[in-house]
């Protein structure tokens, strides 16, 4: 019993150990459309409510494959809200993963049963549906293996004007950083979408997870392909093992190899062939496995592998090049495809006959470069400032794919940096409302800038002046006001400069006032406070900043003193007034007592000569 229990410790610790050592890949499925997180049968996956998208309406959904996920809503792009969406996920850890995209059709009848659109990866165009897709049970679905550097990932789908772009779910699932690894080629600026990938001599479809693959391995769609052709070849099975299946660092499910097509005495090559899109390089991948009980020793099966007619591999002898029966090998090649059609041939050259267990064939996509961050954020806050309508689209990356640039933008690819910049920009005419940010300024590229004709409103940042390539900056009929920034005068290269029609005050800037004289065509008319130039009033006096300011203040003060003073001779006035009034009540009783003086002086002024003493007149007699 103690010996029992050690065992069951030292098995636990060695997984607790394993598990720690190799954590669970990352995993985001995301239900477009949903309010809710919801999960699904027979796995139980969990799939995060909708988020991280630019526009779109959510609807319920229809399936059109019994391989899309059983979900119930969706998340449509109608051409009303810009002709191109995207969504954009982050806090995705570094690393390679598989991107799969399931397509869906709105339960509602007035609709397009089949919307075309595209889709692009990180700015790199990965798919275009084509008509009838609804129909393919491979094709309802987009898939790349892309590696994500920087946090984040965008997914963005075109308009084509064949109907809304409608999307049921995406996956975003971390894979092996050396998974599907296929040469010097093979990298970080190299993107592998998923064409075709068949699981052979089965007539069931199954996913990674329904074969219990590792969860590294990014839970493959294999699509059952029983025969390659009638009486073509015929299906092998079987149940035993197999070894060496699901290693680093692509991880393939055992069950993968259990099942193989071989071919016949009548038929002895197995071919296979695919359509494919001209011109570009594809990935191969071939599984074998010996899984036939009348091959039992090396040599009594050997066969070459043909693409399009052409030997890719010699002689291959499965139970020597992978050391036993039941035991896993594949064989990968590179490809370059001029037409239209990819065969895949397996040529009998000793014993029995040919045998193949799974197909892979991804196209092999260069990775787009991507515009200078700091211009994008330029651009993100102009669309900002400006409140550019849905109808632009100025959403995932303004130059690629090149096939979908932004609206008005211009781009220019820098070998050296390997970036793309934007060295024009025309906005005119389109009703823009808001204002001019500083941030304009890091679009340090522009050659061209012509946003007239808008209902732009305040200043015109200094910060443009720092753009020194400008060659035609056009800010016309708008409601700019303000003086014009000194700092366009650094715009050496400016040759045509329109501030017309605008609100614009105060001196034009010397060093572009004497541009003029070196062919510029500049237009500062119908700006009523503009001064400085010929064709433009003259300018008084000119002033220092702070003379302006003190000169406010004098004006200020001096106003405050008069105010001050007016109010005091108004109470002066009142008091003044209010003396007079009082006066005038008692002027009765003052005239009286003034007449009664008046006749009491004139009597002693008459009698002034007859005066006498009282001895002379006698005693007074007083009453």
């Amino acid at each position: 019993m103690l010996r029992f229990t050690l065992l069951w410790l030292l098995v636990f610790f060695l997984s607790l150990v394993s598990s720690s050592a190799r954590p669970a890949p990352f995993a985001m499925r995301i239900s477009c459309g949903a309010r809710q997180n919801v999960r699904t049968a027979p796995t139980y996956a969990l799939w995060y409510k909708d988020f991280g998208y630019t526009g779109g309406i959510p609807a319920n959904a229809t399936t059109p494959s019994f391989i899309t996920p059983p979900l119930k809503t969706l998340r449509y792009f109608p051409l009303s809200e810009g002709p191109e969406n995207c969504y954009g996920i982050n806090r995705v850890p570094k690393g390679h993963y598989t991107l799969r995209i399931f397509f869906g059709l709105i339960k509602q009848p007035d609709f397009d049963n089949e919307p075309l659109f595209e889709i692009s990866v990180e700015g790199t165009l990965i798919h275009s549906l084509k008509s009838g897709w609804t129909s393919h049970d491979d094709q309802v679905f987009a898939e790349a293996l892309v590696f994500l550097l920087d946090g984040t990932v965008s997914i963005c789908f075109h308009s084509t004007g064949h109907g809304d772009p409608a999307i049921i779910s995406i996956e975003i699932l971390q894979v092996d950083d050396n998974a599907y690894y296929s040469g010097p080629e093979w990298g970080k600026g190299v993107i592998l979408k998923t064409t075709s990938r068949l699981t052979c001599g089965t007539s069931k479809p199954r996913f990674d997870e329904d074969y219990s693959g590792d969860h590294w391995g990014g839970d493959r769609y294999w699509e059952p392909i029983r025969t390659f052709g009638q009486n073509a070849d015929e299906p092998r099975s079987t149940e035993n093992s197999i070894k060496q299946a699901s290693d680093a660092p692509n991880f393939y499910p055992e069950a993968l190899y259990q099942s193989a097509v071989v071919s016949t005495d009548s038929q002895p090559d197995l071919a296979y062939t695919i359509d494919v899109d001209p011109n570009k390089n594809y990935s191969i991948w071939l599984h074998f496995a010996e899984i036939d009980a009348l091959v039992t020793d090396a040599g009594q099966r050997v066969f070459d592998v043909l693409l399009n007619g052409d030997t890719i591999f010699k002689e291959i002898d499965i139970l020597k090049m992978s050391g036993d029966r039941y035991t896993a090998l594949v064989l990968n090649t590179t490809v370059a495809v001029s037409g239209r059609t990819l065969t895949i041939t397996l040529h009998p050259k000793e014993g029995h006959r040919a045998i193949i267990n799974a197909i892979e064939i991804f196209q092999v996509i260069a990775a787009e470069s991507k515009t200078s961050s700091a211009e994008v954020r330029a651009l993100q806050a102009l669309k900002r400032s400006l409140g550019l309508p849905n109808r632009f689209a100025w959403n995932g990356d303004p130059c690629v794919p090149k096939e979908h640039p932004w609206s008005g933008a211009d781009c220019q690819f820098d070998k050296s940096g390997s970036k793309w910049f934007i060295d024009g920009l025309d906005l005119a005419n389109q009703g823009l409302k808001g204002f001019l940010p500083d941030d304009i300024s890091k679009l340090i590229h522009l050659q061209s800038l012509n946003l007239s004709g808008n209902i732009i409103h305040g200043v015109i940042p200094p910060s443009l002046g720092t753009i020194t390539s400008l060659e035609l900056l056009d800010l016309s009929y708008n409601f700019l006001n303000g003086s014009i920034p000194e700092s366009l005068g650094n715009l050496t290269a400016l040759r045509r400069l329109n501030l017309n029609g605008n609100s614009l005050s105060g001196r034009v800037p010397g060093a572009l006032g004497g541009r003029l004289l070196n062919g510029a065509s500049f237009n500062f008319t119908d700006n009523a406070g503009l001064c400085g130039i010929p064709g433009l009033p003259t300018c008084g006096p000119h002033l220092s900043a702070g003379a302006k300011v003190g000169i406010a203040f004098g004006v200020s003060l001096s106003f405050l003193l008069l105010v001050i003073c007016s109010v005091c001779y108004w109470k002066r006035r009142q008091n003044i007034l209010r003396a007079q009034q009082i006066a005038a009540r008692g002027a009765p009783y003052a005239k009286a007592r003034t007449q009664f003086s008046h006749d009491i002086q004139m009597s002693r002024h008459h009698n002034h000569g007859h005066t006498r003493t009282a001895a002379e007149n006698g005693p007074s007699l007083l009453s």
